[in-house]
């Protein structure tokens, strides 16, 4: 039975890998705001504003597009509103809401559209790749040396194998429901690696223990 359920999960896991594979290819990544190609415009209402007013006005000129929505200066009077395209009829169409809802006279033309640059994926994790690796090939050299008697190329291409299946399970799950990639997922990344590690270690000692009994077995065979 629980061969059965071994067996299952591992072709679950596999599913998702592989469609997961499949989505990265066909429609990429998809990563937070900051992270993206985005826009920024700057607006001084010259008072303090509620950001949930805000926010309903970005919602009816932006429609579904992220936006963040961010209190700027000092007395926090002015506001910085980032996200992924800002035409000039929406630029116009927003400038007119916070008019009218502020009593406000701001030009619209006289505000400015700057564009930002996104964060290409690979700068992202580029922090974590030294730490990580050294991380890795550290408890790589232990479970060798600590499960020696199981095998130490076994135990290398296990670990390997546990350590890379969990993490690209986490990456085919986060393509497949579109989830964008930022701090969070990273650290979700680090949660399932450390995960992966435990789960090499308890999957050695069990098999350990079940070596330890059949040597232990076979000497009482002896014995006799």
């Amino acid at each position: 039975m629980k061969q059965k359920v071994t067996k299952i999960l591992a072709v679950i896991i596999a599913i998702i890998i592989i469609i997961g594979i499949v989505t990265i290819v066909t429609k990429g990544i998809v990563f937070e705001l900051k992270y993206q190609n985005n826009k920024k415009i700057e607006v001084n209402l010259g008072e303090q504003f509620d950001k949930k007013d805000i926010k309903q006005i970005t919602d009816e000129v932006f429609g579904d597009q992220p936006v963040d929505i961010q209190a700027i200066e000092i007395y926090k009077d002015a506001i910085s509103i980032t996200t992924t395209e800002i035409t000039d009829e929406q630029k116009t169409n927003l400038i007119t809401k916070i008019n009218e809802k502020y009593g406000t006279e701001l030009d619209a033309e006289s505000i400015e559209v700057e564009e930002i640059a996104h964060i290409r994926g690979r700068d992202l994790i580029k922090p974590y790749i030294i730490p990580v690796s050294i991380a890795t090939a550290i408890i790589l050299v232990y479970l060798m040396i600590r499960y020696n008697k199981l095998n130490p190329l076994k135990i290398l291409l296990k670990s390997l194998a546990i350590i890379i299946i969990a993490e690209l399970t986490l990456l085919s799950i986060v393509a497949i429901a579109r989830i964008p990639v930022g701090e969070y997922v990273l650290a979700t990344g680090l949660i399932v690696y450390l995960l992966s590690t435990y789960a090499c270690t308890a999957k050695f000692e069990k098999d350990l223990s079940k070596l330890g009994t059949t040597t232990s077995t076979d000497k009482e065979t002896k014995a006799k």
